[in-house]
């Protein structure tokens, strides 16, 4: 089923049996950005992902804008980012670079109703696992814009059409922190935001100092506000006659996006187990475990990590690293891998 690029960035695999670990408290080093949420206003700094919750009367607080786009689509975002982005727009138009803006902020009610949607059609646990959680999209507090290019006059909207355009990617993201933005979603750092790389997200923090000193320091949101320890993971690929690196690569993202649902935890290392485990028996099983899903191609690999002090998870022990720990993969002729499980 084709979907919109908004909806698609919302589309994950996750672990309902995670879903306890919302609403941890984040760090704020911004005091301007304190102080306005004590007025009233929002907070800019406020940590959204997939374990930090919308903060409570946000969407009452919040002032947006709506604009239509050059495809023609509503779209609506906060006041001061949207000034913010203009002024961005303005500044790359002198680079001859051409944005638009795709998508914002999506309202906790209208991601409610694609879990409904879904959960209607699909049945609860496979909207449990496809779509994600209604309040812990960044996108719900209108400071998250997508942005789409404009190329010779020609609109590009499509996620793998803009991937390509690497250069001028790397144009944009020198500019967003003299407009007080930041590079949302960094690459090699799924297991700490839950997303793949996108050049095209960008995040309105409305301090230029701050989104200045999280650039250069090329960490994440999540790092900066101490949420995260940002340490690396050891990627082994091995080698496969199944699989290109390609397809290896685009299951370890796989991986480390599901593992940011562990709140506390810390990933040390992905390595693929081997052809060895790919075997006729394994995949008619997941085949008949996930009977909708037509999977045709199965994949093993091996992490090692630590667990926090308390897991929330009953089959996990507290505070011990586990090596070797089992992950299975799946994927489809017409989609990309889905982690089916951690652990046997």
């Amino acid at each position: 089923m084709k979907m919109p690029k908004r909806i698609i960035a919302l589309i994950i695999t996750v672990f309902t049996a995670l879903a306890a670990f919302a609403g941890c408290t984040s760090q704020n080093n911004n005091t301007e950005a304190k102080q306005s949420a004590k007025n009233g206003g929002i907070d800019y700094m406020a940590l959204v992902n997939k374990t930090h919750a919308l903060p409570d009367n946000w969407e009452k607080q919040l002032k947006t804008v709506h604009i239509k786009n050059s495809v023609g689509d509503d779209v609506e975002v906060e006041k001061k980012a949207y000034d913010a982005y203009l002024k961005l727009k303005a500044d790359l138009k002198k680079d001859k670079i051409e944005v638009d803006l795709d998508s914002a902020r999506r309202s906790v009610a209208e991601q409610q109703r694609i879990m409904d949607d879904f959960t209607k059609k699909y049945g609860a646990d496979y909207a449990a696992k496809t779509v994600a959680k209604p309040g812990y999209s960044e996108h719900h507090t209108g400071l998250a814009l997508d942005l789409y290019l404009i190329i010779n006059g020609k609109d590009v909207t499509e996620n793998e059409d803009m991937i390509k355009y690497t250069k001028i990617w790397a144009t944009i993201h020198k500019k967003l922190a003299n407009y007080g933005f930041i590079l949302r979603y960094l690459e090699g750092s799924e297991h700490i935001t839950g997303y793949g790389y996108e050049p095209w997200h960008i995040r309105y923090i409305d301090d230029v100092k701050t989104a200045k000193e999280i650039t250069e320091k090329g960490v994440t949101f999540e790092e900066y506000l101490g949420a995260a320890s940002g340490k690396k993971v050891d990627i082994d690929y091995g080698g496969s006659k199944l699989y290109s690196k390609d397809d290896l690569k685009d299951a370890v993202i796989q991986i480390k996006c599901k593992f940011a649902f562990y709140n506390g935890f810390e990933l040390g290392a992905v390595r693929y187990g081997g052809d060895k485990y790919i075997t006729e028996k394994m995949l008619k099983k997941v085949q008949k475990d996930n009977p909708k899903s037509k999977y045709t191609q199965v994949a093993v690999f091996l992490m090692d990590f630590s667990t926090s002090k308390t897991t929330g998870v009953t089959k996990l022990k507290p505070d011990y690293d586990y090596k070797d720990y089992e992950c299975i993969l799946a994927r489809s002729k017409d989609n990309g891998w889905e982690v089916l499980s951690f652990g046997s």
